[in-house]
């Protein structure tokens, strides 16, 4: 169907984030109360943002803007470039985020973020430069919107929706079931309530049988090392290459890129561990992969990677942060080996480890099917912005896919039902 394109700011106010202080990195602008969303929360999100690892205080919030939900956020610049989410809540942007208000008048807002997603590939192709890809905003307004009637938008985006409802449900039961497995392990590990902690006697504050020790003797770790870039492509030539939380997902990676030949490797289930800033940021192994100098590889010496893995999070939740609380770009083999942790004895960790892997096996399978519905609704996409599958005659309220629309076999659906 030919129609008529228009620029984004036909379709309402184009604009850009603000963080204008320098350097970004201040302690003194962080730590208040407003939500501070970046462009991994945005990467990281589908349909709406309102996940944030970092907060605003009045200082951060004095050389920003508070900007209201409805507003599309567009990353501007990285290897994520073109990625969008619609603001879920009253929060504050970098100007490495365009910002879209758009005209209910013109436009449904979620259309214009599906549209986004179905030239994404196109956007990276116009914004490729020497040092890294940027979209200008007079790059985006150079795009042309279809111009469909405001009615025919909000039925593409009814359609589409529906997908990022289910999958939205499905996050939502995944970081209940993540909150349970990170409450039990503090409460064992943390506030020292583990099973028998009434017969054990505590020594400052920790139980006397639990050793003192460090990472390295408690798991292996494999340090990433990059191939040249001549090995990498995008058509799934070789294994996976991840190089670093640029392609982390919600837990495990994305597969974005792959590379034809050998190199440092990491094994399903091991612990992604970000060694250049952020710091500890944490994903998990789900194939055989090749990681780049921005990741390492751990794995419990004794197969107890889920109970690693929430160990991990404990100890870096403050992302950076690494030995007595300094503040670290980058991390070498040597400082990962050398972090202290306490070990307890290894009927306690068996113990956890019973308990937080199930939890973990039903979170693998929502993110799976969560990664079905996705390519579902991209197939949609396309055919939908292009007019190809027409909506005209079409009762939105009446399309409604389950979950019984995602390819799974019996046992997954049995695993997913008690999940």
């Amino acid at each position: 169907m030919a129609l008529e394109g228009k620029p984004l700011d036909y379709f309402g106010k184009v604009g850009r984030g603000k963080s204008r202080h320098r350097p970004r990195n201040d302690p003194a602008l962080y730590g208040g109360p407003y939500p501070f969303i970046q462009t991994a929360d945005i990467t990281n999100s589908d349909l709406y943002v309102s996940s944030f690892s970092q907060t605003y205080s009045e200082a951060g919030l004095t050389q920003s803007k508070l900007w209201e939900p409805g507003v599309l956020c567009i990353v501007n610049a990285g290897v994520n470039t073109g990625d969008s989410a619609i603001l879920g809540i009253r929060a504050c942007f970098p100007d490495s985020v365009i910002s879209f208000s758009a005209n209910p008048k013109r436009c449904d807002v979620r259309f214009i973020k599906y549209f986004l997603d179905s030239i994404k590939s196109g956007i990276r192709s116009i914004t490729m430069g020497a040092t890294q890809d940027n979209l200008s905003v007079s790059k985006l307004l150079a795009i042309k919107v279809p111009a469909y009637p405001v009615e025919t938008q909000r039925k593409i985006a009814g359609i589409l929706s529906a997908y990022d409802d289910l999958i939205e449900n499905n996050r939502r039961r995944i970081a209940i079931l993540e909150r349970m497995a990170e409450e039990i392990y503090r409460e064992w590990f943390i506030r020292m309530r583990f099973p028998g902690h009434q017969n054990t006697k505590l020594v400052k504050g920790v139980p006397e049988d639990w050793a003192e020790t460090t990472l390295a003797s408690i798991c292996d770790f494999t340090m990433g090392q990059s191939p040249k870039s001549e090995f990498y492509n995008e058509v799934g030539e070789g294994l996976p290459f991840n190089q670093g939380v640029g392609t982390y997902g919600f837990r495990f990676p994305k597969r974005e890129t792959w590379c034809s030949v050998d190199g440092r490797r990491a094994s399903p289930s091991n612990i992604l561990f970000s060694v250049r800033a952020p710091v500890g940021r944490l994903n998990i192994a789900d194939c055989e992969m090749i990681i780049g100098r921005g990741l390492a590889a751990l794995r419990h010496k004794r197969g107890l990677n889920s109970y690693l893995f929430y160990l991990l999070k404990a100890v870096f939740s403050n992302e950076d942060i690494i030995g007595n609380g300094a503040i670290f770009n980058s991390v070498g083999k040597t400082e990962l080996a050398r972090f202290k942790v306490f070990q307890p004895p290894n009927d306690v960790e068996n113990r956890f480890e019973n308990l937080a892997k199930p939890i973990d096996r039903q979170i693998e399978l929502l993110v799976k099917h969560n990664q079905v519905l996705v390519e579902t609704r991209k197939m949609q996409l396309g055919r939908l912005i292009s007019g190809r599958l027409r909506v005209d005659e079409l009762d939105i309220e009446s399309y409604v896919p389950t979950e019984c629309d995602s390819p799974k076999t019996q046992s997954e659906n049995e695993e997913l039902a008690h999940a």
